[in-house]
Protein backbone atom coordinates (compact mmCIF):
# COMPACT_ATOMS: atom_id res chain seq x y z
CA UNK A 1 0.00 0.00 0.00
CA UNK A 2 1.49 3.32 -1.03
CA UNK A 3 1.59 5.92 1.70
CA UNK A 4 1.47 9.66 2.17
CA UNK A 5 4.63 11.76 2.21
CA UNK A 6 4.83 12.61 5.91
CA UNK A 7 7.33 15.42 5.49
CA UNK A 8 5.37 17.13 2.72
CA UNK A 9 2.22 16.95 4.86
CA UNK A 10 3.68 18.45 8.03
CA UNK A 11 5.59 21.59 8.98
CA UNK A 12 8.98 21.01 10.61
CA UNK A 13 9.07 21.91 14.31
CA UNK A 14 10.52 25.27 15.31
CA UNK A 15 14.18 24.64 16.29
CA UNK A 16 13.80 27.26 19.02
CA UNK A 17 11.54 24.88 20.95
CA UNK A 18 14.36 22.39 21.56
CA UNK A 19 15.71 23.58 24.88
CA UNK A 20 19.32 22.76 25.67
CA UNK A 21 20.79 22.80 29.16
CA UNK A 22 24.22 21.80 27.85
CA UNK A 23 24.96 19.97 31.09
CA UNK A 24 26.03 16.32 30.62
CA UNK A 25 24.82 15.62 34.14
CA UNK A 26 21.34 17.02 33.46
CA UNK A 27 20.11 16.20 29.93
CA UNK A 28 16.74 17.55 28.81
CA UNK A 29 14.23 16.19 26.32
CA UNK A 30 15.08 19.01 23.93
CA UNK A 31 18.56 17.56 23.64
CA UNK A 32 17.58 13.97 22.85
CA UNK A 33 14.60 14.41 20.54
CA UNK A 34 15.29 14.00 16.83
CA UNK A 35 13.58 15.94 14.06
CA UNK A 36 15.71 15.40 10.97
CA UNK A 37 13.75 13.26 8.47
CA UNK A 38 16.75 10.92 8.26
CA UNK A 39 16.12 9.90 11.88
CA UNK A 40 12.45 9.00 11.42
CA UNK A 41 12.94 5.32 10.60
CA UNK A 42 14.71 4.64 13.91
CA UNK A 43 12.03 6.38 15.98
CA UNK A 44 10.00 4.48 18.54
CA UNK A 45 7.71 7.35 19.60
CA UNK A 46 6.59 10.15 17.28
CA UNK A 47 5.19 13.50 18.42
CA UNK A 48 2.70 15.17 16.09
CA UNK A 49 0.79 18.42 16.52
CA UNK A 50 -2.47 19.53 14.97
CA UNK A 51 -2.60 23.28 15.64
CA UNK A 52 -6.22 24.22 14.98
CA UNK A 53 -9.30 25.13 17.00
CA UNK A 54 -11.93 25.52 14.28
CA UNK A 55 -13.92 22.67 15.84
CA UNK A 56 -13.94 24.52 19.16
CA UNK A 57 -15.20 27.67 17.44
CA UNK A 58 -17.97 25.71 15.75
CA UNK A 59 -18.98 24.28 19.12
CA UNK A 60 -19.22 27.72 20.73
CA UNK A 61 -16.07 27.28 22.81
CA UNK A 62 -13.35 29.81 23.41
CA UNK A 63 -10.60 29.74 20.79
CA UNK A 64 -6.89 29.49 21.54
CA UNK A 65 -6.14 25.76 21.40
CA UNK A 66 -4.45 26.20 18.02
CA UNK A 67 -1.37 27.43 19.89
CA UNK A 68 -1.22 24.47 22.24
CA UNK A 69 1.02 21.98 20.36
CA UNK A 70 4.04 24.28 20.34
CA UNK A 71 3.44 25.60 23.86
CA UNK A 72 3.23 22.04 25.20
CA UNK A 73 6.43 21.25 23.31
CA UNK A 74 8.11 24.31 24.81
CA UNK A 75 7.37 22.99 28.31
CA UNK A 76 8.10 19.35 27.49
CA UNK A 77 11.51 19.96 25.97
CA UNK A 78 12.65 21.71 29.15
CA UNK A 79 11.91 18.64 31.29
CA UNK A 80 14.75 16.58 32.70
CA UNK A 81 14.97 12.93 31.71
CA UNK A 82 14.92 11.84 35.33
CA UNK A 83 15.56 8.12 35.56
CA UNK A 84 14.55 7.40 31.96
CA UNK A 85 18.15 7.53 30.78
CA UNK A 86 18.89 4.51 32.98
CA UNK A 87 16.42 2.33 31.08
CA UNK A 88 17.89 2.35 27.61
CA UNK A 89 17.75 4.73 24.67
CA UNK A 90 14.49 6.53 24.02
CA UNK A 91 14.10 7.02 20.28
CA UNK A 92 11.85 10.08 20.24
CA UNK A 93 11.05 11.93 17.02
CA UNK A 94 9.18 15.21 16.50
CA UNK A 95 7.31 15.12 13.20
CA UNK A 96 6.12 18.70 13.59
CA UNK A 97 2.58 19.88 12.87
CA UNK A 98 0.06 18.71 10.31
CA UNK A 99 -0.44 21.40 7.68
CA UNK A 100 -3.75 23.13 8.35
CA UNK A 101 -6.12 23.11 5.39
CA UNK A 102 -8.80 25.60 4.27
CA UNK A 103 -11.58 23.63 6.02
CA UNK A 104 -11.76 21.56 9.18
CA UNK A 105 -12.92 18.60 7.12
CA UNK A 106 -9.85 18.82 4.89
CA UNK A 107 -7.56 19.18 7.90
CA UNK A 108 -9.11 16.07 9.41
CA UNK A 109 -8.56 14.22 6.14
CA UNK A 110 -4.88 15.08 6.07
CA UNK A 111 -4.45 14.43 9.79
CA UNK A 112 -5.92 10.95 9.36
CA UNK A 113 -3.56 10.10 6.53
CA UNK A 114 -0.51 11.35 8.45
CA UNK A 115 -1.47 9.38 11.56
CA UNK A 116 -2.34 6.30 9.54
CA UNK A 117 1.04 6.34 7.82
CA UNK A 118 2.89 6.66 11.13
CA UNK A 119 0.86 3.78 12.60
CA UNK A 120 1.58 1.73 9.47
CA UNK A 121 5.28 2.49 10.02
CA UNK A 122 5.07 0.85 13.44
CA UNK A 123 5.30 4.05 15.48
CA UNK A 124 3.65 4.94 18.77
CA UNK A 125 2.21 8.42 18.62
CA UNK A 126 1.83 11.28 21.05
CA UNK A 127 -0.61 13.66 19.35
CA UNK A 128 -1.01 17.22 20.58
CA UNK A 129 -4.16 19.19 19.79
CA UNK A 130 -5.81 21.47 19.07
CA UNK A 131 -9.46 20.85 19.65
CA UNK A 132 -10.85 17.51 20.68
CA UNK A 133 -12.38 17.06 17.23
CA UNK A 134 -9.01 15.53 16.22
CA UNK A 135 -10.10 12.35 18.01
CA UNK A 136 -12.11 11.60 14.87
CA UNK A 137 -9.18 11.50 12.42
CA UNK A 138 -6.73 10.10 14.98
CA UNK A 139 -8.85 7.20 16.20
CA UNK A 140 -10.24 6.37 12.77
CA UNK A 141 -6.69 6.24 11.40
CA UNK A 142 -5.75 3.66 14.03
CA UNK A 143 -8.96 1.70 13.44
CA UNK A 144 -8.22 1.48 9.72
CA UNK A 145 -4.85 -0.12 10.47
CA UNK A 146 -5.93 -2.15 13.52
CA UNK A 147 -9.69 -2.80 13.69
CA UNK A 148 -9.29 -4.82 16.92
CA UNK A 149 -9.27 -1.60 18.92
CA UNK A 150 -9.96 -0.52 22.50
CA UNK A 151 -10.57 3.22 22.96
CA UNK A 152 -10.87 5.56 25.93
CA UNK A 153 -12.33 9.06 25.95
CA UNK A 154 -11.02 10.50 29.22
CA UNK A 155 -13.08 13.65 29.26
CA UNK A 156 -15.57 15.70 31.25
CA UNK A 157 -17.82 15.55 28.16
CA UNK A 158 -19.12 12.70 26.01
CA UNK A 159 -18.45 14.46 22.68
CA UNK A 160 -21.27 12.62 20.92
CA UNK A 161 -23.31 15.66 19.95
CA UNK A 162 -25.72 15.27 17.03
CA UNK A 163 -24.41 18.42 15.33
CA UNK A 164 -23.80 19.37 11.72
CA UNK A 165 -21.23 20.38 10.70
CA UNK A 166 -18.75 18.42 12.79
CA UNK A 167 -17.11 20.17 15.71
CA UNK A 168 -15.21 19.51 18.93
CA UNK A 169 -18.35 17.97 20.45
CA UNK A 170 -18.98 15.37 17.72
CA UNK A 171 -15.88 13.14 17.25
CA UNK A 172 -17.00 10.04 19.12
CA UNK A 173 -20.46 10.07 17.57
CA UNK A 174 -18.78 10.17 14.17
CA UNK A 175 -16.52 7.26 15.14
CA UNK A 176 -19.45 5.19 16.41
CA UNK A 177 -21.83 5.95 13.56
CA UNK A 178 -19.20 5.30 10.89
CA UNK A 179 -18.20 1.99 12.45
CA UNK A 180 -14.64 2.83 13.49
CA UNK A 181 -15.41 2.08 17.13
CA UNK A 182 -17.16 -1.00 18.46
CA UNK A 183 -19.46 0.28 21.23
CA UNK A 184 -18.50 -2.48 23.66
CA UNK A 185 -14.83 -1.59 23.27
CA UNK A 186 -15.30 2.13 23.71
CA UNK A 187 -15.19 3.59 27.21
CA UNK A 188 -16.41 7.07 28.15
CA UNK A 189 -14.42 7.76 31.31
CA UNK A 190 -14.60 10.46 34.01
CA UNK A 191 -17.50 12.51 32.68
CA UNK A 192 -19.25 15.08 34.84
CA UNK A 193 -23.07 14.88 35.09
CA UNK A 194 -23.42 18.68 34.98
CA UNK A 195 -21.53 18.78 31.67
CA UNK A 196 -23.65 16.35 29.64
CA UNK A 197 -27.18 15.96 28.38
CA UNK A 198 -29.40 13.03 29.44
CA UNK A 199 -30.17 12.61 25.73
CA UNK A 200 -26.53 11.80 25.00
CA UNK A 201 -26.27 9.51 28.01
CA UNK A 202 -29.25 7.59 26.62
CA UNK A 203 -27.62 7.51 23.18
CA UNK A 204 -24.48 5.93 24.63
CA UNK A 205 -26.39 3.40 26.71
CA UNK A 206 -28.54 2.43 23.74
CA UNK A 207 -25.38 1.89 21.71
CA UNK A 208 -23.84 -0.26 24.45
CA UNK A 209 -20.95 2.07 25.25
CA UNK A 210 -19.35 1.69 28.69
CA UNK A 211 -19.85 4.94 30.63
CA UNK A 212 -18.31 5.88 33.99
CA UNK A 213 -18.46 9.21 35.77
CA UNK A 214 -15.43 10.50 37.64
CA UNK A 215 -17.29 9.92 40.92
CA UNK A 216 -17.91 6.25 40.03
CA UNK A 217 -14.27 5.77 39.07
CA UNK A 218 -13.03 7.30 42.30
CA UNK A 219 -15.31 5.09 44.36
CA UNK A 220 -13.80 2.04 42.64
CA UNK A 221 -10.30 3.47 42.60
CA UNK A 222 -9.29 5.37 39.47
CA UNK A 223 -6.24 3.36 38.42
CA UNK A 224 -7.76 -0.03 39.42
CA UNK A 225 -10.87 0.72 37.34
CA UNK A 226 -8.76 1.32 34.25
CA UNK A 227 -6.51 -1.66 35.00
CA UNK A 228 -9.55 -3.92 35.21
CA UNK A 229 -10.68 -2.84 31.74
CA UNK A 230 -7.19 -3.33 30.34
CA UNK A 231 -6.81 -6.76 31.94
CA UNK A 232 -10.14 -7.97 30.58
CA UNK A 233 -9.62 -6.65 27.05
CA UNK A 234 -8.04 -8.78 24.33
CA UNK A 235 -7.81 -5.86 21.90
CA UNK A 236 -4.62 -5.60 19.90
CA UNK A 237 -4.35 -1.81 19.94
CA UNK A 238 -5.42 0.97 22.32
CA UNK A 239 -6.32 4.62 21.72
CA UNK A 240 -6.30 7.06 24.66
CA UNK A 241 -7.98 10.42 24.19
CA UNK A 242 -7.16 12.83 27.03
CA UNK A 243 -9.23 16.01 26.92
CA UNK A 244 -7.51 18.17 29.51
CA UNK A 245 -10.81 19.69 30.64
CA UNK A 246 -11.21 16.41 32.53
CA UNK A 247 -8.82 18.01 35.06
CA UNK A 248 -10.10 20.51 37.60
CA UNK A 249 -9.54 24.17 36.74
CA UNK A 250 -7.26 24.62 39.75
CA UNK A 251 -4.74 22.31 38.08
CA UNK A 252 -5.67 23.06 34.44
CA UNK A 253 -7.07 26.58 34.02
CA UNK A 254 -5.97 26.87 30.39
CA UNK A 255 -8.56 24.78 28.56
CA UNK A 256 -11.35 25.48 26.09
CA UNK A 257 -14.06 24.62 28.67
CA UNK A 258 -12.82 24.99 32.28
CA UNK A 259 -14.01 22.42 34.81
CA UNK A 260 -14.73 23.50 38.41
CA UNK A 261 -14.39 19.87 39.48
CA UNK A 262 -12.37 17.08 37.93
CA UNK A 263 -9.32 14.92 38.15
CA UNK A 264 -6.20 16.20 39.77
CA UNK A 265 -3.06 16.59 37.75
CA UNK A 266 -1.61 13.64 39.67
CA UNK A 267 -4.50 11.43 38.61
CA UNK A 268 -4.09 12.41 34.96
CA UNK A 269 -0.41 11.49 35.10
CA UNK A 270 -1.22 8.13 36.72
CA UNK A 271 -3.40 7.31 33.71
CA UNK A 272 -0.75 8.52 31.27
CA UNK A 273 1.72 6.15 32.91
CA UNK A 274 -0.79 3.28 32.66
CA UNK A 275 -1.09 4.03 28.95
CA UNK A 276 2.67 3.74 28.58
CA UNK A 277 2.85 0.50 30.55
CA UNK A 278 0.44 -1.28 28.20
CA UNK A 279 2.34 -2.39 25.09
CA UNK A 280 -0.87 -2.25 23.04
CA UNK A 281 -1.11 1.54 23.34
CA UNK A 282 -0.48 3.05 19.93
CA UNK A 283 -1.82 6.58 20.37
CA UNK A 284 -2.20 8.99 23.25
CA UNK A 285 -3.86 12.24 22.31
CA UNK A 286 -3.87 15.40 24.41
CA UNK A 287 -6.51 17.94 23.41
CA UNK A 288 -8.21 21.19 24.41
CA UNK A 289 -5.23 22.84 26.10
CA UNK A 290 -5.74 26.58 25.57
CA UNK A 291 -2.63 28.70 26.24
CA UNK A 292 -4.60 31.92 25.81
CA UNK A 293 -6.29 31.25 29.16
CA UNK A 294 -3.45 29.51 30.96
CA UNK A 295 -1.90 30.79 34.19
CA UNK A 296 1.89 30.67 34.38
CA UNK A 297 1.83 27.85 31.77
CA UNK A 298 0.20 25.63 34.41
CA UNK A 299 -1.88 23.62 31.93
CA UNK A 300 0.82 23.37 29.27
CA UNK A 301 3.25 22.16 31.94
CA UNK A 302 0.74 19.55 33.11
CA UNK A 303 0.26 18.28 29.56
CA UNK A 304 4.04 18.08 29.16
CA UNK A 305 4.41 16.15 32.42
CA UNK A 306 1.65 13.75 31.33
CA UNK A 307 3.74 12.99 28.22
CA UNK A 308 6.73 12.42 30.52
CA UNK A 309 4.77 9.89 32.57
CA UNK A 310 3.55 8.15 29.42
CA UNK A 311 7.16 7.74 28.33
CA UNK A 312 8.10 6.59 31.84
CA UNK A 313 5.55 3.81 31.64
CA UNK A 314 6.71 2.88 28.17
CA UNK A 315 10.39 2.71 29.10
CA UNK A 316 9.90 0.85 32.37
CA UNK A 317 7.72 -1.71 30.62
CA UNK A 318 10.66 -2.52 28.32
CA UNK A 319 12.65 -4.01 31.21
Amino acid sequence: MSGIDLFASTARPDPGLFFRKNDPNDPRFGEIVRHDPADYDAAQVVLLGCPQDEGVRRNGGRPGAANAPDEIRRCFYKLALGGLAEHGDLHLFDLGNTLIQPTLEATHGLQREVVRQAVRDGKRLVILGGGNDISYPDCSALALEEPDLLAFNVDAHFDVRADTPRNSGTPYRQLLEEGYLHPGRFHEMAHQPFGNSAVYMAYLRDKGVVVHSLLELRLRGLAPAFCNILDESHAKAIFWGFDIDVVCAADAPGVSAPNPLGMTGDELCQLARLAGEDRRTRIIEIAEVNPAFDIDNRTCRLAAVAVFFYLTGLMLDKE
